[in-house]
């Protein structure tokens, strides 16, 4: 396929032209092979290579190292590319320490990594805010290193990031209930830039690209996981998926002008809750979940005062969806159709058939529209 025809994902960041960087996860991942390594044979590797969930292999500088008879520490001072991101320039930091045979991997949060402190994030009350996906790279790197060395692999890891604890005040973290710091994110270790203009630019390209290959059925995807989620229900091919990131309005008002059969809208619970509060710009620094309107779903599902009023006070729309999950009350369901709805108002009596899908953190479907 060539370059002026192919469509999908990594096109449209080609053809964005935006410089994409590294997750505050994949840093961390780094620095813990990097430290680790030198705690079992004195040396540190400069750069260290890691693998991401995708398959990619970067090599990261080291900023700083320090080794002792008890512990090693590296830090990689993350890139975030083009991307406007508050932690581009931070020195992520781990310092490993070894175990007793059989304690596994633990996480400690260092200096500038938060906590958590409240119900409804993908982490228990009290653990690090170091995200499920960055735990595993790290396990898995721990694993390869103490394979290659010959060691059993129980070490305690402490991420820290050197004034996080500053710089998560421009975060939503204390408002979750995440205290003393940043959180380590990231899905794929793969900082995606979003320029506004350069973003929407690629959408529309996509959508381009799909109508000249044929395509009557395509996906707008908050992300790699509901992108894998859509491929998995309805087969599609490369070039009917559109990155639309926070962009939900840019989809919709496209297609609008340019239809196509069918349109399938896929995205974190959080997100599509946003779309169906009739938001069309997703992004976290310009929407908010609205724990009142999940409520007025709630209520329409079943939900007696008591819940309705637990899903308003709720920290996070995962624990509202919780909430509602445990009583039996379909909140993902309602909430992909009532997002349904918003998104056939927006396409204003267009030709195209639109339905809905609601994800979790691990990409399991927790809500879904009919098609209408």
């Amino acid at each position: 396929m060539s370059g002026e025809t192919e469509g999908g994902r990594s096109a449209q960041l080609k053809h964005t032209g935006l410089r994409p960087g590294w997750t505050t996860g994949a840093c961390a991942t780094a620095a813990t092979t990097a430290a680790y390594t030198a705690l079992l044979t004195g040396g540190f590797p400069d750069p260290v290579t890691i693998t991401l969930p995708k398959g990619q292999t970067p090599a990261f500088a080291l900023a700083a190292e320090e080794l002792t008879d008890s512990y090693a520490m590296a830090g990689i001072v993350k890139d975030a590319g083009d991307d406007p991101d508050v932690t581009h320039g931070a020195l992520v930091r781990a310092t490993v320490r070894r175990l007793p045979a059989g304690a596994g991997v633990v996480f400690r949060a260092g200096p500038g990594v938060g906590t958590v402190t409240r119900p409804g994030l993908p982490l228990p009350v009290g653990e690090p805010a170091v995200n499920p996906v960055p735990r595993q790279m790290m396990r898995d790197h721990v694993a390869r290193v103490a394979g290659r060395y010959g060691s059993g692999g129980d070490v305690e890891i402490t991420v820290s990031v050197d004034h996080g604890e500053e710089i998560a005040r421009s975060t939503w973290n204390p408002r979750l209930g995440i205290l003393g710091g940043l959180s380590i994110l990231g899905t794929t270790g793969i900082v995606v830039p979003y320029s506004c203009s350069a973003w929407i630019d690629s959408i529309r390209r996509g959508v381009d690209v799909a109508r000249a290959a044929g395509r009557t059925h395509v996906a707008g995807c908050t992300g790699s996981t509901s992108e894998r989620t859509v491929v998995a229900e309805y087969g599609l091919p490369e070039d009917a998926l559109l990155d639309m990131g926070d962009f939900a309005g840019a989809v919709l008002k496209y297609v609008r002008r340019h239809p196509v059969d069918r349109l399938t809208v896929c995205g974190g619970f959080a997100k599509l809750s946003k779309l169906a509060a009739g938001h069309l710009d997703l992004h976290s620094g310009r929407s908010q979940v609205d724990k009142g309107f999940l409520a007025g779903l709630a209520r329409r599902g079943g939900a007696d005062g008591a819940l309705a009023a637990a899903v308003a006070d709720a920290n996070t729309g995962l624990a509202a969806l919780q909430l509602c999950q445990a009583a039996g009350v379909p909140l993902g369901d309602l909430v992909a159709t009532t997002a349904r709805d918003e998104a056939l108002a927006v396409l204003r009596g267009a030709p195209v058939a639109v339905d809905v899908i609601c994800i979790d953190r691990a990409g399991t479907v927790v809500g879904r529209s009919s098609v209408a």
